[in-house]
């Protein structure tokens, strides 16, 4: 267990009134220190100065690989965030070379975005840092537990998403 971490015994002991808040409190802390694992690990593999970007730099670069000649709107729709943030993220990457930008047939106003070779490279390079943490995090869980804790998960999902009306919709990293 790592020293980050309260054991689960505390965990519970704290939160007997409030369960759900504990598990939410465990979630949170989990993915915050997957994702921190996740970059330190690439910082350190490498000195290349490309790789030196935050985590927001790192969400765009996803978005991108995930859905290739996309336009600036369209992260700004996916992602909710200000217009004016997307812009400076966006000029950021392309200054970094890590985007590439062709003006859009259909629609000259437009610009298409993707992915540079480098920074496919740089997105390999976090996705294959991922699955280490990924397998770090499961270590020493059978199969049945991971298919468990899956299951768990997708439930809450579900809870959440018919709270809020929403249909089941893919991961929105």
């Amino acid at each position: 267990m790592s020293p980050n971490l309260p054991k689960t015994v505390d965990l519970v002991n704290q939160s007997q009134d409030k369960p759900a808040d504990a598990v939410f409190d465990a979630v949170h802390n989990v993915m915050h220190l997957y994702r921190s694992m996740q970059l330190r690990g690439l910082r350190d593999s490498t000195r290349d100065p490309a790789q030196e970007l935050t985590h927001m730099e790192y969400k765009v670069l996803g978005f991108f690989a995930r859905h290739p000649g996309a336009s600036q709107s369209e992260l700004v729709a996916h992602s909710g965030r200000d217009k004016a943030q997307v812009a400076r993220l966006i000029k950021g990457l392309r200054d970094q070379q890590l985007l590439d930008a062709q003006v859009d047939e259909t629609d000259r106003r437009s610009t298409r975005l993707r992915l540079s070779s480098l920074g496919s490279n740089v997105i390999d390079s976090l996705e294959g840092m991922g699955a280490h943490v990924s397998n770090l995090a499961v270590q020493g869980m059978s199969t049945e537990e991971c298919t468990q804790l899956l299951s768990l998960l997708m439930r809450i999902k579900g809870n959440l998403e018919a709270e809020a009306g929403a249909a089941p919709a893919a991961d929105k990293n």
